[in-house]
């Protein structure tokens, strides 16, 4: 009877387990780890260019090459690592087929270091610099997913494909608010190459970094595709409105939004009694603007009346400006108190340098965390001091105790005196 049921009950687990398999199959668990992934793709410059033996005494080739089989040997198991070329293949003098020469030697995925190094081996440099298009292409190979998204993009020399500016390019990619971030690296760059470049970087929150030897780009390399590995808060894309009625309700987290020149931008938070809105604002300057700017961030009610704000004034030094504030709700003995809504206005006062374009807006960044509020027993604003209150009765009891034994001494002094 026992061994009936044993068999019984091992066939019903079989059956589950069957189960299981149809309603869950393993694709299914292999794309929920490949969306999770972080993704890096390497965008390598093999422009004529690339020729000039300026590094290390060899070629600034030999040396990309060396520090890209480095960094394949070093790449972290969970990273989906892909190499894109630019001007690898066309020779010729066409310059429309040129922009076009960008292609993907190694796809996003698995890495099999074996094929990926094997790749990198065959190339030769060859022809343009089309910047902009690889660009592009190099997004289109990271869509999908929700993971850390990074292209690292090492070159030699200026976009040679205008009027696709790669600055403009790398905008309208962060416009898109797909948390893609660009790190460039210029090999032996002049002025013009390294203010390229930095711009690329600056409108995605990149990096830029200059390279005159074979181990500054094996490590820089080898960072940037350490770094996608490490666990990030990936920002949420939102649109802010223009007035507070038709603005979005945003949960305690990080979002990102493009605001234009001078423009303001609405956001809604519910606020529960007993509760505390803390909100912050980074709004950066991803290209050339005039001195003398500022950011302001205010909290109002659904009728207009202000609660709090936090204001930032910048004059050009930095390219970014933030401010936040605090509004802590009180608690009520009111069973039926609901949440308040609370507006949250963004504003800035950048204005474009001559000759720069406008759109897509300014990078935004905000944050919106609704915490317990400060308790009434605890509150640093309740008592002025906070913690200051322990310093303050300490030396109060000190000052107790160092006039009993300055009165006790006065007296022993005197007693000595009247007996002498």
């Amino acid at each position: 009877m026992i061994t009936r049921q044993r068999l019984a009950a091992g066939v019903c687990a079989l059956l589950a387990a069957l189960a299981a398999g149809i309603a869950f199959p393993g694709g299914a668990v292999a794309d929920e780890t490949e969306q999770a992934a972080p993704k890096v793709e390497l965008v390598l410059d093999v422009s004529g260019s690339m020729r000039a033996r300026d590094i290390d005494g060899g070629s600034r080739m030999a040396a990309a090459k060396q520090a890209f089989n480095e960094v394949l040997d070093a790449t972290p198991q969970e990273v989906r690592l892909g190499i894109r070329t630019l001007g690898a293949n066309y020779r010729g003098d066409d310059r429309k087929e040129g922009c076009k020469d960008t292609a993907q030697l190694y796809p996003v995925g698995p890495l099999n270091r074996t094929d990926a190094k094997t790749a990198v081996a065959t190339l030769q440099p060859t022809g343009w610099t089309p910047i902009g298009p690889a660009l592009l292409k190099a997004a289109d190979d990271l869509n999908g997913g929700t993971g850390t998204r990074r292209i690292v993009l090492i070159s030699d020399g200026e976009d040679t494909c205008q009027p696709l500016d790669p600055c403009q390019v790398a905008r309208e990619i962060a416009a898109k608010g797909i948390g893609l971030t660009i790190d460039t690296l210029g090999l032996v760059p002049d002025a013009k190459t390294r203010d390229q470049l930095s711009c690329i970087a600056d409108a995605t929150g990149g990096t830029y970094t200059d390279v005159r030897h074979k181990e500054e780009l094996s490590d820089r390399v080898g960072q940037l595709v350490d770094r996608a590995a490490d666990p990030v808060v990936t920002p949420v894309a939102t649109e802010g409105a223009a007035q507070c009625a038709q603005a979005p309700t945003l949960k305690s987290g990080l979002f990102t939004d493009r605001e234009e020149f001078g423009q303001q931008r609405w956001y809604k938070v519910d606020v529960d009694p007993g509760k505390e809105l803390r909100a912050s604002v980074s709004v950066a300057d991803d290209r050339a603007v005039n001195p003398d700017y500022g950011v302001l961030l205010r909290a109002v009610t659904v009728h207009g009346r202000e609660i709090v704000r936090g204001e930032a004034a910048g004059d050009g030094r930095t390219d970014v400006i933030s401010t936040g504030l605090r509004y802590p709700k009180p608690e009520t003995d009111d069973d039926t108190a609901t949440a308040e809504t609370v507006c949250l206005q963004v504003t800035n006062s950048f204005s474009a340098a001559a000759g720069v374009k406008t759109t897509p807006g300014l990078p935004l960044e905000l944050t919106v965390d609704v915490v317990d509020g400060p308790s009434d027993h605890h509150d640093v604003a309740s008592f002025g001091l906070g913690r200051g209150w322990w310093l303050l009765g300490a030396l109060v009891l000190a000052g107790f105790v160092a006039g009993l034994l300055w009165g006790w001494l006065s007296r022993w002094r005197v007693s000595v005196w009247r007996t002498n």
